[in-house]
């Protein structure tokens, strides 16, 4: 992993957009897995103004990352909604080139996640996934325990994830308690990974998944094995970091060769 540390929230979204620009830039064919979140806003409220300034979106692929069960796609909570409104509806992004992971049927859903593998697997390959991090470590919505080779899955929320997204729901007995998510298999298969985390109640997660062992109980630390992950963070999110000089010494020799792999063309 390659460990990249800004001042503050905007600094980190600021430094993820240009990033992501970049990757378009130079393959405007791309393929991109799209996370929902509080972490991402500010990367995707960067990337409209670019696309204000001439950024073109209309030869991307974009996948979901993860979904409710039993949501409204119209749910002011929903990934689906908060990814339209951050992005996909505000960029000219071709609707059939728009793989999100909404209308989960209430039957077969084993079906509809090979569905979205297949989708991936046809579209070439996701070039750049970006992620957001749980305050237990999950990835997408892959709790403590899940596989780290899974597939996309339906997922059981935990109790601790169910009380972070509270917030989002008006009444505690609307808060979902199912989710259906790329697994970490699928989101190790993409050429570049994007991880952003910011404030200081991510801090002791951070310090976990970056330092601490591979394990399935911090699903996170699943990018130690990433030959091209990205870890962009804040000061607050990096505040319990033991080697931060190491990775300030790893980003200066790696800095101008990230993301390099993403750029390889899908065959989309």
């Amino acid at each position: 992993m390659l460990i990249l540390v800004e001042a503050d929230p905007p600094a980190v979204s600021r430094r993820a957009a240009a990033l992501v620009a970049d990757l378009i830039t130079r393959n405007p064919r791309a393929v991109l897995g799209l996370a929902a979140g509080a972490t991402p806003r500010g990367l995707y409220q960067d990337l409209v103004r670019r696309h204000g300034e001439g950024l073109d979106f209309a030869g991307l692929t974009v996948f979901g990352l993860d979904e409710y069960v039993d949501l409204p796609v119209d749910h002011p909570a929903s990934c689906t909604g908060a990814l339209r409104h951050a992005l996909i509806d505000r960029v000219n992004l071709e609707p059939s080139r728009v793989h999100l992971l909404d209308a989960i049927p209430s039957g077969d859903v084993t079906a509809y996640c090979t569905a979205h593998e297949r989708k991936i697997a046809e579209a070439g390959g996701i070039n750049l996934q970006l992620l957001g991090l749980g305050m237990n470590g999950h990835i997408g919505f892959n709790e403590p325990g899940s596989s780290l080779s899974g597939r996309t899955h339906p997922v059981a929320l935990t109790a601790s994830t169910r009380a972070v997204n509270r917030p989002g729901f008006p009444f505690p007995g609307e808060v979902p308690t199912a989710a259906v998510t790329m697994g970490i298999g699928t989101i190790l298969d993409a050429r570049l990974v994007l991880l952003l985390a910011t404030g200081a109640a991510k801090a002791e997660i951070v310090a976990q998944f970056i330092e601490g062992p591979l394990t399935a109980r911090v699903p996170a630390s699943a990018l130690q094995m990433h030959a091209d992950a990205v870890v962009l963070l804040d000061e607050a999110a990096a505040a319990k970091l033991r080697y931060r000089d190491d990775y300030a010494a790893e980003a200066g020799v790696r800095a101008q060769l990230v993301g390099k792999s993403a750029t390889v063309p899908s065959s989309a």
